[in-house]
């Protein structure tokens, strides 16, 4: 499981707005408590409501509404080979393309996607 899946899913356990300790969401999700606690500090420090410490447990404080899909990888690769192939004419909609396919890059910098030098 990648790591934003697997942030996803915590996100997804946390937001019964129960305390839920290091120990218990490491199992739910396959992964060591110090993996969790990286986590958490990833989420607290990206503006997500989470409190809690090591030792104690972590809480979702606020609701949080989630998009109802996420982009698989052949979904994404899919979006990417669209958005460089009309980021790859000479027209208003390149533009658009070419500078969507840098937001998508910005928001999603695990992915890996390069995009285009000729971003304006």
């Amino acid at each position: 499981m990648n790591r934003d899946q697997r942030l996803y899913d915590l996100i997804t356990l946390m937001r019964d707005g129960k305390l839920h300790t290091a120990a218990e969401l490491a199992q739910a999700v396959g992964v060591s408590t110090r993996t969790i606690w990286r986590d958490m500090a990833v989420m607290a420090q990206t503006g997500l409501p989470v409190e809690g410490e090591r030792g104690v447990g972590y809480i979702l404080r606020a609701a949080l509404v989630l998009p109802p899909t996420m982009l698989t990888p052949e979904e994404l690769e899919a979006l990417v080979e669209g958005l460089r192939h009309v980021g790859g004419r000479d027209d208003a909609k390149a533009r658009a393309a070419r500078s969507l396919l840098a937001k998508i890059a910005v928001l999603l910098p695990q992915a890996g996607i390069e995009s285009d030098p000729k971003q304006p």
